[in-house]
């Protein structure tokens, strides 16, 4: 039997408009900046199939350190769709879910920096309680808080 090769999931991409906004709004979650710079020239376009390109990239990274989203800006080429208003189920969709403690004061936090809502909170057979918010620019964002563990 072959040995598996994966050793982590590395990161999770999402294309924005504004970095500053996001990067506010899931440090506000607890994520932590990591690093931000640019990406550009024909080489970085040969991994993607953009061509030449130039892009702002902000790493955040969980409190743990196991987890890190990578938030990329286009300069070039321009933005060709934007998804972010998309229902969950379109297929292709992202959602990013996150396990917190005291949801409703995380909520409530998000929601002052403009989170909204997208059902309700609901208690998922006394283990989680979860719900789903729109952040800046629409990201779908999954808060998840186990029960019981307090």
């Amino acid at each position: 039997m072959a040995k598996n090769r994966l050793l982590r999931m590395d990161n999770v991409g999402i294309v924005v408009e504004s970095l500053d906004d996001v990067i506010s709004f899931f440090e506000e979650l607890g994520l932590k900046l990591q690093g931000r710079g640019a990406v550009e020239g024909e080489w970085a376009g040969r991994v993607t199939g953009l061509g030449d390109q130039s892009v702002e990239i902000a790493m955040m990274v969980t409190p743990d350190g196991h987890s890190r989203l990578e938030l990329s800006r286009f300069i070039r080429p321009a933005v060709i769709a934007d998804n972010r208003k998309a229902p969950v189920n379109a297929l292709g969709y992202l959602r990013v879910m996150f396990a917190v403690e005291e949801l409703d004061e995380v909520l409530s936090r998000l929601q002052k920096r403009g989170a909204e809502l997208v059902g309700e909170v609901v208690n998922y057979q006394d283990v989680y309680r979860l719900c789903y918010i729109r952040g800046p620019e629409g990201i779908l964002v999954g808060l998840a808080e186990e029960l019981g563990k307090k």
